[in-house]
């Protein structure tokens, strides 16, 4: 079976989610060979191989720590030249997708991105994507060399598949682009203990409706509730009520989440445009011709101010 070289998001060596998602449907099409790099990189074998990485190729350098993308994208280079694999995949973040791009520019490829879903076929790896709003599915597939495919988190569900623990030095020479732009400085994000946006198995959000930053209170004791992250509609970021990080829509971030549930937002294609591969959708919006009902698997007419706060209650009593 041919092998799929899977590129490793991690933080000196605790996997994220999205790559043990990519090991998942990298075994649908081949063999998962991760490829992890910079400081803790040999750390992330263990889950790796957890998860089906037949193979761990490790590389630490300075430069992965020191300057922006392009060591990553001669590194993975460096591994397709060593591996000849069927595939490559990436998470689609914006780190990930501007990897992929140069890598598949590189390597003379072609390149698809936000892929949902991957299947195999005689011809090569199969991409499913979500086009026009999301109002569209279409099948994709690379014709030329080596595919490159960035795939939206939460398009599958992590599997355990243990395999072999083997793990390599991949030899990386850098290339004179490499040190073309340094890191200067680096602030750490103030962590709110929700999960990222982007990487959410479930999302509350808030649009309009909610009326004023004060009240974004009841969407967070929601989302802490049920371990979520907090989403806000462009309406409700432009008018201050939430920063600018969790916008979801076409303008803000993509969200796939198993559960979505939409607190006094409209709907608006904008919007939509961001959220509609989520697996379940729930809305609330007192407007019953709201285009957000158009969608949803799950919708209340009603006033958020009276919904949320009973769904809160009722989820307390039910934890105990």
């Amino acid at each position: 079976m041919a092998e799929v070289l899977v590129y490793v998001d991690h933080v000196d060596g605790a996997v994220r989610k999205p790559t043990l998602e990519l090991l998942t449907l990298a075994r649908r099409i081949g063999e998962p060979v991760a490829v992890a790099l910079g400081a803790g990189a040999a750390d992330t074998a263990g889950v790796l191989a957890e998860h089906g990485a037949v193979k761990v190729l490790t590389h630490d350098a300075a430069e992965y720590a020191e300057y922006l993308v392009v060591p990553k994208v001669d590194a993975l280079q460096a591994a397709v030249e060593a591996v000849s694999p069927a595939a490559v995949l990436v998470s689609s973040s914006t780190e990930g997708k501007e990897i992929a791009a140069r890598l598949a520019l590189r390597i003379g490829s072609g390149l698809i991105t936000d892929a949902v879903d991957l299947e195999a076929s005689e011809e090569g790896p199969v991409a499913t994507q979500s086009v026009f709003a999301a109002s569209f599915s279409t099948k994709s597939r690379v014709t030329k060399g080596t595919p490159v495919i960035t795939v939206k988190p939460n398009s599958a569900a992590v599997e355990p598949a243990p395999a072999a623990d083997a793990v390599e030095q991949l030899a990386v020479s850098f290339s004179a682009q490499a040190t073309g732009t340094k890191i200067t400085g680096r602030t750490a994000r103030e962590s709110t203990g929700r999960p990222e946006l982007t990487e959410a198995a479930i999302v509350v959000s808030g649009g309009r409706g909610v009326n004023g930053a004060e009240n974004f209170a009841l969407i967070e004791a929601l989302a802490d509730l049920l371990g979520a992250a907090v989403g806000a509609s462009r309406a409700a970021v432009d008018a201050g009520w939430y920063p600018h990080t969790q916008q979801v829509g076409q303008t803000g971030k993509s969200v796939s989440p198993q559960l979505y549930i939409a607190n006094g937002i409209s709907g608006a294609i904008q919007h939509r445009a961001g959220m509609q591969t989520s697996k379940t959708i729930v809305a609330v919006n007192k407007d019953a011709e709201a285009p957000i009902f158009d969608l949803v698997d799950y919708g209340v007419v009603g006033d958020l101010f009276a919904v949320v706060p009973q769904l809160t209650e009722e989820i307390k009593t039910r934890k105990g």
